[in-house]
């Protein structure tokens, strides 16, 4: 989630990473010449955001613009995954007025599909930026961790946490008991072949981050567990967080399970459509 806030400090923070070093080893490497390709999709733009509300420690006079961002992820065997769904009801419109918007279901026509043809969403937390749109893709499963959900949607479809929003909510009760949900047990558990969920980011209550096999090694759909490449490179807990340390481990963790620094995909940074310029246009295929 995106708010405008007073930044939150946190001190003595970068040595977790080296503690962290002991964590699982990365699972680098080629997958093979069928694996799963990985596109960055825009459809939007935050202007002038404060970097404090991204970076823990950032000056709090500094601004830019921010991507709004899914994640499609084209497999060999005919499903197309999105990592987070985007949002597209009214009230987060007036609110945030986002530019140069596109609807999450019409940014897929970007890649070639409908939003017909979405066969899984994979929703990071529950954020009314990640997860609001999922009702736009008629034919996708939902993925989310077990706890995220249970923490936070209750029996009648309410919130119990002011993290996700009662519209946010009551659709996702209404998703799974059209049995679409599916809920994902804990870290690093398999989600389907090649793509993985990890936790301990700390966005939210279990928010996770994806891991995805390709022909160029492993690719780390970070979401907002790391907003932009500036929490990795200067080792900075993002600004929004129930845990720093925590999140500091999990982003020397997404060093570890990535094969390489660039594979790591943060969650609002629109350097990605720099560093990844093809095919353009709003696409980015991450390789």
């Amino acid at each position: 989630m995106l708010v405008l806030r007073r930044p939150i400090l946190f001190a003595s923070l970068a040595g977790t990473l080296l503690a962290a070093c002991a964590g699982p080893a990365s699972q680098g490497g080629s997958a093979g010449p069928a694996s799963s390709e990985v596109y960055a999709l825009r459809y939007g733009t935050l202007r002038n955001f404060p970097v404090s509300n991204l970076v823990a420690g950032a000056d709090t006079t500094r601004r830019m613009d921010i991507a709004l961002m899914v994640w499609l992820i084209k497999r060999p065997d005919g499903r197309n995954v999105l990592v987070d769904a985007g949002f597209h009801r009214d009230k987060f419109m007036q609110r945030w007025k986002p530019a140069d918007y596109l609807k999450p279901s019409d940014a897929v026509r970007l890649a070639g599909l409908r939003p017909e043809d979405i066969t899984d969403v994979i929703v990071s937390h529950v954020h009314w930026d990640h997860l609001d749109g999922a009702d736009l893709f008629p034919n996708a499963r939902i993925w989310l961790q077990r706890d995220e959900y249970t923490h936070h949607v209750n029996g009648a479809g309410r919130p119990l946490d002011r993290a996700i929003d009662s519209l946010d909510a009551a659709m996702l009760l209404a998703l799974n008991r059209a049995g679409r949900v599916r809920l994902v047990e804990g870290d690093s558990a398999e989600i389907m072949p090649g793509i993985r969920g990890y936790t301990g980011g700390k966005h939210t209550f279990a928010s996770q981050f994806v891991t995805v096999q390709t022909a160029n090694g492993t690719i780390v759909i970070a979401s907002d567990n790391m907003y932009l490449y500036e929490n990795f490179t200067k080792h900075a807990a993002i600004a929004q967080t129930l845990d720093a340390a925590s999140n500091l481990r999990a982003q020397a963790r997404m060093g570890q399970l990535a094969s390489s620094p660039r594979l790591i995909v943060p969650g609002h940074d629109p350097e990605v459509f720099v560093r990844f310029p093809a095919p353009g246009k709003g696409v980015a295929k991450i390789q």
